[in-house]
Order: structure tokens, then C-alpha cells, then sequence
């Protein structure tokens, strides 16, 4: 599956037309084009590598799955690899997009069609006089929305974990399944961290001047991307500590509260121990001061009920029940 574009200076001339007619626009001075390959076979991927004399290495990562963030260097051309994501029920989902880039064309190369590239579409619809600038513009647009994405999960880690700070002083107990949950969760950031890491290094190195791929006027809009990804880092960074602090309090907690248990448990089990003690006392096969009297009983149920009131509220006094 495979979605297409030329344009003539900046302007939006041919769409969807066969990846075949590449060629074809590019033979047309001022004409740049784009081609999105969705999961494309190596046949596919190796035969517009041959029309545009692609890189070798380039393309085997693109046919692989789990690249890092990067930006690799060839004689011709680059090679991106960047990561759109998204947190969906609790599950961090992540879309590869890898792209070639020269200065008549792009190349975008994605895994699943779970990456929505309409958005990068209607991003660059946005800014049509930007689209003069040719390729740099496209990849600024790319990038951009891939550094939203990365502010949007960082707004849904933000809120579970503000959740989850709530909730860590409860009275009930957090079950298996939720303990699950933020383990998961936290592996999930640990995750987002190094794409974000790895994605402000690859535009660290666009937006060096001695390479030339970003025209003079674009260096804003790519500082601003670079920024976003900086803050976004910033953001997991300051989350990353949030989710160790809910991990150490909730082990302070469940201690706490394994202490009020041993201590309400010991407590009850002192003053039981008490009225035991005297009964057991007097119920021994021997005599004693007070067998078979009045008075012996008197003193044997005084001394129960009095010793287990007496430490019944040294505990209460104590906090211990």
C-alpha cells in the first residue's frame, strides 16, 4: 500500500499516482515528491531503492522492526528513523516511521497502518507557503507531529500518575492486578524516555548548520521541534522520579500498615493472654487462697476484668487498637 505526491514549487500539482511514475515527476525541474510505503515488501522497498539509489544499509532498516531513534548519513540521501506513540487503555503503542530524505524527494517507510499518516498530511496542509522550502518543510512537518505525540502521552502518564498519588493513601489495599498495572506503566515510560532521548539527538544533528540539510529560514520551526522534544524529556524526566517516589511510598505504606496490624494482633493478644493466665490459674487441680469461697471469685473475676481493662487502654492511649 503506498500514497504519493509531487509538487512544483511548493505547489501540490499530482496525488496517488504509481509509485512507478516517481521518476517520471522527478524528471521535471523544481519538482519534489513524496512516497509513503505502508509495510512494504523487500521487492517493493529494494526496487524503489534501485530507482533512487538508495542506500543498502538504509533499506535493510527500514525492512526491520525496533529501530532506535537515529539519523544516519549517506552519500545521497539520509535516513530517519523516528517513533510515533500512543497510550491506549493503559498499553503504550508505538509506530515506526523511517524516512529517506534528499533534497528532491521523501521517502516514508511505515510498519503498520496504525500510524496515522494523515495527520502528517494535514500538518503540512497547514503552512502551503512553507511548502516552498521542499523537503526540509516535510520534514519538519513529520517531526513535529511525532513530537506531539510524545506531549500527549506525556499528558496520560501525568494524569494516571496523579491518580495514582491519590490513591496510594487509601485504606483498601492495591490488588495483584493493579500492582501489575504500575509496573507495566512504568516500563512503558522507561520506554517513551528513550525514544524522546534518542529523537533529540537525531534533530540535535539536523539543526547543525555545517551539514546543510536545513535552509536558514527553517531553523526556527526545527529549534521549536527540538524544543517540544526537549521539554517532553524534561516532562518523562520529572514523571520517571514521580513513579520511583509512588514505588518507595508504597512500600513505606505497606509497612506501615503491616506495623498497625502486628500491633492491633499483639495487643489483643496481651490482653487475652491476661484473663487466660487467671483463669488457668484458677482452674488448677490444687488448692488455692479462695477455693470454693465467695470472695475467691469475687477476686479472681475483679482481676480479670480489671487487668484487661487496664491494658486495653494503655493500648488505645498508645494508639496500638
Amino acid at each position: 500500500m503506498s500514497r504519493t505526491r509531487a509538487y512544483r514549487k511548493g505547489v501540490l500539482e499530482d496525488e496517488n499516482f504509481p509509485v512507478s511514475q516517481v521518476s517520471e515527476h522527478l524528471d521535471v525541474a523544481d519538482t519534489i515528491v513524496w512516497v509513503d510505503l505502508c509495510a512494504p515488501s523487500a521487492d517493493e522497498l529494494h526496487e524503489l531503492a534501485a530507482e533512487l539509489g538508495l542506500h543498502e544499509l538504509a533499506v535493510e532498516d527500514a525492512l526491520e522492526s525496533h529501530q532506535r531513534p537515529k539519523l544516519d548519513h549517506y552519500p545521497t540521501h539520509l535516513f530517519l528513523s523516528c517513533h510515533m506513540v500512543e497510550l491506549r487503555d493503559g498499553e503504550l503503542i508505538v509506530h515506526e516511521i523511517d524516512a529517506f530524505i534528499n533534497q528532491r524527494w521523501l521517502i516514508t517507510v511505515r510498519k503498520s497502518e496504525g500510524c496515522d499518516i494523515d495527520s502528517i498530511v494535514a500538518r503540512w496542509d497547514q503552512s502551503p507557503d512553507l511548502a516552498t522550502y521542499g523537503v526540509p518543510y516535510f520534514l519538519y512537518g513529520l517531526l513535529d507531529v511525532v513530537a506531539d505525540s510524545y506531549f500527549d502521552v506525556v499528558e496520560s502518564f501525568d494524569t494516571y500518575y496523579e491518580s495514582v498519588s491519590d490513591s496510594l493513601f487509601a485504606d483498601q489495599p492495591i490488588d495483584p492486578s493493579g500492582q501489575r498495572n504500575r509496573f507495566e506503566m512504568r516500563q512503558a515510560l522507561v520506554k517513551v524516555y528513550r525514544l524522546v532521548t534518542g529523537l533529540r539527538e537525531a534533530v540535535g544533528s539536523l539543526l547543525r548548520r555545517e551539514k546543510g540539510v536545513i535552509p536558514t529560514v527553517l531553523d526556527p520551526y526545527f529549534q521549536d521541534v527540538y524544543d517540544h522534544i526537549l521539554r517532553a524529556s524534561d516532562s518523562i524526566d520529572t514523571l520517571r522520579d514521580l513513579a520511583a517516589s509512588v514505588v518507595e511510598t508504597n512500600l513505606a505504606l505497606r509497612d506501615f500498615r503491616q506495623n498497625q496490624i502486628t500491633k492491633k494482633v499483639t495487643s489483643w493478644a496481651a490482653i487475652i493472654a491476661v484473663p487466660t493466665l487467671i483463669t488457668g490459674y484458677y482452674g488448677m487441680n490444687v488448692r488455692y487462697p479462695g477455693l470454693n469461697t465467695t470472695w475467691g471469685f469475687v477476686v479472681s473475676v475483679v482481676l480479670l476484668l480489671g487487668c484487661s481493662l487496664s491494658l486495653y487502654m494503655v493500648f488505645k492511649r498508645k494508639g496500638w487498637l
